[in-house]
């Protein structure tokens, strides 16, 4: 087990154990962030911006949130736009704007994601203000939707939405480095809303956010598969790639789709190779949505992903309009 697989195993147990030791620093850790908290001004936006974060380090199910109050404030006539920093992206500069034709190396992994399904303008910027400005004045948005962002402090923000992976919850409840977290659980209560995704035991009390595959989909384009017909009754066996924050939970959903699973479980933004696909056994692939956007131009044949859709309560994207709204 390498080092980083080690801290992320103690952060998600019940006790740190062994980064008790690391006590000290994470002291250090909490004061220095709330006094760039109080200390940062935000620049004003001049439209609302809602804020779709998390509290822990790595993935909880922000992006489908964010897909579905797209589709929700859109509906409702507003001109949407979303924000990102773009980890991991190289662009050419910045505010950048993303389009279904951009490079997942330029754009960054996720805010590609959202501008192939999502149809609004996409912007990123490791200086978030620059790419809601943009979004503002170059695209007329009169709503903008920031993809993480939560400490990012100096963006304003009309609302703040921190979305918690349920299956993982706030790990041992300590900031970094002694835990997951980069506020202290405390921060929960002066956010506008919690949602739980897929909530089991000891989650935090919120809104119930469960993601639902839709039909899978080739990679490299073609007709969708809605019930694996496509594979010979006996392949059930699948080669499950995953470089997401919490690899278990694709996985988990796949078992639930009646898969057989070999998993292949990589780090948050892996960037991908062909190297990365050399499996012994000649199974058909099957990745995040997330993943596939980093995989059209290798070539893979036989290779699937999984397109998701977020199922909350029936008045939950309401109460976030209203809060907009306000």
């Amino acid at each position: 087990m390498g080092l980083t697989s080690a801290i992320e195993k103690a952060w998600y147990r019940r006790s740190p154990g062994w980064l008790w030791l690391l006590l000290p620093l994470e002291g250090v850790f909490r004061v220095l962030s709330a006094l760039r908290r109080r200390s940062v001004r935000p620049v004003s936006a001049e439209v609302p911006v809602v804020v779709v974060g998390n509290l822990a380090v790595g993935g909880s199910g922000k992006t489908p949130l964010v897909l579905a109050l797209t589709e929700a404030l859109t509906a409702r006539g507003y001109r949407v736009g979303i924000c990102s920093r773009g980890y991991g992206s190289r662009a050419p500069s910045y505010p950048y704007f993303v389009t279904n034709t951009s490079l997942a190396v330029e754009a960054g992994d996720e805010p590609l994601l959202l501008a192939r399904r999502s149809g609004v303008p996409v912007v990123i910027a490791p200086d978030r203000p620059l790419a809601v400005s943009y979004l503002r004045d170059q695209c007329q948005c009169n709503v903008i939707l920031s993809d993480d962002g939560l400490q990012h402090y100096k963006m304003a923000r009309k609302v703040e939405v921190v979305v918690i992976d349920g299956t993982r919850n706030l790990g041992n409840g300590h900031c970094l480095p002694v835990g997951p977290l980069r506020e202290p659980p405390s921060r929960l209560g002066e956010v506008d809303f919690v949602v739980v995704n897929n909530p089991g035991q000891g989650s935090p009390v919120g809104e119930k956010m469960h993601l639902k595959p839709m039909p899978l989909q080739p990679l490299n384009g073609g007709a969708a598969d809605s019930d694996s017909s496509v594979w010979r009754d006996d392949v059930r066996r699948v080669h499950a790639v995953a470089g997401i924050g919490n690899p278990a939970r694709f996985f988990s959903t796949l078992r639930q789709m009646g898969l057989e699973l070999v998993e292949h479980p990589f780090a948050d933004h892996h960037k991908f190779t062909r190297d990365d696909f050399q499996f012994a056994a000649d199974l058909p692939i099957v990745m995040t949505e997330k993943d596939a956007v980093k995989c059209g131009h290798l070539g893979l044949t036989n290779a699937w992903y999984v397109p998701v859709t977020a199922e909350l309560p029936a008045d939950f994207l309401d109460r976030v309009i209203a809060a907009i709204e306000h």
